[in-house]
């Protein structure tokens, strides 16, 4: 495994953070759709409060377990694998998955307080996204040698 210093590694443009965010939304619109299908096969009408909130519940969950298996299985998810990204902690390797479910949390948590963690890249240095500057986690450039 590459031992490079996580300095030392390419961060993408916010162009191509831009585009892995489109299309991880594209990616995420997908999943939703199809595991509220399942839901509501299985369960029916979701218009009730407690079936409303399940039906939420479910499709958070579920593109959740999407993220996590992803990046900490390889540290990319389809967008980024597309986009040549990968996500690293402190020593360049994949996310374990209580920074994995950490990193879910707190992205969640930005998109509810419209997006803000997530424009934070804007103005950092290093072009982290809030979530990743707090868990010290850094998306880069992937290469054949990442």
């Amino acid at each position: 495994m590459n031992k490079k210093p996580i300095a030392q590694l390419t961060a993408p443009s916010l162009f191509k953070l831009g585009a892995c965010f489109i299309y991880e939304a594209l990616t995420v619109i997908a999943i939703s759709f199809a595991c509220a299908a399942l839901f509501l096969w299985l369960v029916g009408d979701a218009t009730g409060a407690v079936k409303r909130f399940l039906l939420q519940f479910f499709l958070w969950s579920s593109v959740g377990a999407y993220f996590v298996r992803c990046w900490v299985k390889g540290g990319q998810t389809l967008a980024m694998q597309a986009w040549n990204m990968k996500i690293v902690n402190q020593e360049n390797k994949t996310l374990t998955l209580s920074h994995a479910l950490a990193r879910y949390m707190l992205a969640s948590l930005s998109l509810l307080l419209c997006g803000a963690g997530f424009l934070w890249a804007i103005f950092d240095h290093d072009k982290l996204f809030l979530h990743d500057r707090l868990l010290k986690n850094r998306i880069v450039s992937a290469t054949k040698s990442n």
